[in-house]
């Protein structure tokens, strides 16, 4: 599953004509925006985000503007953005799915041009919100992906689990980077073995008592694989590569 998504992420593409398009996570590129629209620039911020964008102006101005350019510059904004988010947190495939669908369906023809354009708006602004949850919870982005980990797919938590959850993932990330997370580990099976034992420990310790045993072996193996993918050793990881 996390293979083939991660496939996705970067299979994004943009039509002909369209330059800077994401061909791997690590070449993001760098877009700021003014207010009549998008200007791709060279030595912006290092920043990927829609927080510029005025998206009721956008969904309003749409019917006065050449429609399939104003589409294909939203298009290449949402590919940079989805290609950032969903490379950080992969709990967000569901923003991918509906993009996909979006685009297939403008190929196609098979919605109306100003339907498509409103629901690519939506999406935006969904993404903008999305971008910011991890201040609303208190959490960085590192300890979001971890915290989404174990409470997707959504689960009934009281609100004391959702903070153990948190602190749950706070924890582990502050152990496994300061004491696990070693040059290449991924190529030694010793510091493997240790990664997986402290994501065991760490979670046993303080996910909520309602989780199942299957539950529990379940979040530990996402646990690993999402530190395994996106953590190289000595203190990279995507989250460097990508903010």
């Amino acid at each position: 599953m996390l293979r083939s998504l991660s496939e996705k992420i970067r299979s994004l593409t943009a039509p002909p004509n369209i330059d800077h398009v994401m061909a791997h996570i690590e070449q993001v590129l760098d877009l700021s925006i003014d207010a009549e629209g998008y200007i791709i620039a060279e030595g912006a911020e290092n920043t990927i985000d829609l927080s510029g964008l005025d998206f009721e102006k956008m969904r309003r101005d749409f019917a006065k503007k050449h429609k399939n350019t104003e589409m294909q510059k939203l298009k290449t904004r949402i590919e940079q953005v989805l290609s950032d988010v969903v490379a950080k947190n992969r709990t967000r495939a569901d923003y991918l799915e509906r993009f996909e669908k979006m685009i297939e369906e403008y190929n196609s023809g098979s919605k109306n041009v100003d339907i498509i354009y409103k629901n690519l708006v939506d999406l935006a602004e969904n993404l903008d919100e999305e971008q910011k949850r991890h201040m609303q919870e208190n959490l960085t982005e590192e300890q979001l992906a971890l915290f989404d980990i174990l409470t997707k797919p959504e689960l009934e938590l009281t609100e004391k689990d959702k903070q153990q959850m948190k602190t749950a993932a706070r924890q582990l990330l502050e152990t496994l980077k300061n004491e696990k997370l070693v040059l290449d580990w991924r190529k030694k099976q010793q510091a493997r073995a240790e990664v997986l034992y402290t994501i065991e420990k760490v979670l046993d310790d303080d996910l909520p008592r309602s989780f199942s045993t299957d539950l529990y072996r379940k979040k530990c193996e996402l646990v690993y694989q999402h530190i395994y993918d996106n953590y190289y050793g000595d203190g990279r990881s995507i989250y460097d590569i990508a903010s």
